[in-house]
């Protein structure tokens, strides 16, 4: 998120003012201002929750129907010749769906390795300048 953004998801005077200006408009308005100012920093994880809920929905909806998706429901055209066409093309693209959401899978996990990897990072580099700030104790303790 951009943190130079003038309508940040925190009690500041712009967010509160939008919120009692919301109320004095119309309450919903107000109500969402307030329910951004509580819950907005939550907005990305939910975006990203919602959309792999989703996405789950519709491969379970390919494995039961055999991978073909919502492509089997459409009726032919009664032209051989373009309906053996339309599939190949429906295969193919569904082919190359195939390849997107493994990419993504593979970046997600990628950028989850990293994440873990600078938490670790971050970690070892707290615990080493808590122990040097404790006389060096191993464990952190101060001899109490």
């Amino acid at each position: 998120m951009n943190q130079s953004a003038w309508i940040r998801p925190e009690w500041n005077p712009a967010t509160i003012a939008l919120m009692v200006l919301g109320f004095v408009i119309f309450w919903p308005l107000g109500l969402a201002m307030l329910a951004y100012i509580l819950f907005g920093d939550r907005l990305h994880e939910f975006k990203r929750e919602a959309n792999a809920t989703v996405d789950r929905g519709f491969e379970t909806m390919r494995r039961y129907t055999g991978g073909k998706g919502f492509s089997q429901y459409a009726g032919g055209t009664g032209n051989a010749a373009f309906d053996d066409w339309r599939r190949q093309e429906l295969e193919r693209i569904e082919n190359e769906r195939r390849k997107l959401d493994e990419a993504r899978r593979e970046f997600d996990e990628y950028v989850s390795e990293l994440r873990r990897a600078k938490d670790q990072e971050e970690f070892s580099r707290f615990m080493r300048e808590r122990n040097a700030r404790s006389g060096g104790d191993a464990n952190g303790t101060t001899g109490n």
